[in-house]
C-alpha cells in the first residue's frame, strides 16, 4: 500500500474533512476500515495510519521498551497515548477533533499528502512552504542517498 501526491480539501466547521478518493480507493482495495489518527512525531500536521500500519508502528516501538526501560515506556506511552481510532462516514468524511486541529494549526483549507504508508494531513499555508522549499529536499535526498562509507575526509579540516 503506497499513497502518494498532495490534494487539497476544504475542512467544515464541525471539523469533518473528504477523505480524497484517490486514498480512499487504496483503503479499500487493500481493505482497510480502520484508520487511526495521531500528531506527527517531527512535523506540525497530523497523520492517518491505516490500522495495520499504526500496528506494526506500535509493535516495533513496543519491541524496543522494555518493561524495565523507563524512557522506551515513556516514549511508548506518549505514542501511543496520543492517537485515537477515525472511522471514514457514508460520505468518505472523515471527523477530526478539534484539538488535533489546534494543535497543528488546522482551519478550513488543508492538504492531504501521501507519505508512502500514511497519509499526512497539514495547513495548506505549511504545506505551500515545506514542498517550496527545494534546498531542503536536495539536501535531505543528497544526504539519504549518499554512500558515507566513500566519502574523502575533508583536506583542508583534516589537516588542522
Amino acid at each position: 500500500m503506497r499513497f502518494t501526491g498532495n490534494i487539497d480539501a476544504k475542512m467544515d466547521g464541525k471539523g469533518r474533512i473528504f477523505l480524497p478518493a484517490a486514498f480512499r480507493k487504496i483503503l479499500l482495495r487493500e481493505e482497510i476500515e480502520g484508520l487511526i489518527l495521531r500528531r506527527d512525531v517531527f512535523q506540525q500536521c497530523l497523520v492517518l495510519y491505516p490500522e495495520n500500519v499504526w500496528n506494526e508502528q506500535v509493535d516495533l516501538v513496543a519491541s524496543r521498551a522494555s518493561h524495565f526501560d523507563r524512557n522506551g515506556r515513556a516514549a511508548l506511552r506518549g505514542f501511543v497515548a496520543g492517537a485515537e481510532s477515525i472511522t471514514i462516514d457514508g460520505n468518505g468524511r472523515i471527523l477530526i477533533p478539534r484539538r488535533y486541529c489546534d494543535a497543528v494549526g488546522l482551519g478550513s483549507d488543508v492538504r492531504f499528502i501521501g507519505m508512502d504508508d500514511t497519509i499526512e494531513i497539514w495547513n495548506r499555508q505549511k504545506a505551500d512552504q515545506i514542498l517550496e522549499d527545494t534546498d531542503a529536499l536536495a539536501i535531505g535526498l543528497e544526504q539519504l542517498m549518499s554512500d558515507n562509507t566513500n566519502i574523502e575526509p575533508d583536506t583542508d579540516t583534516a589537516h588542522q
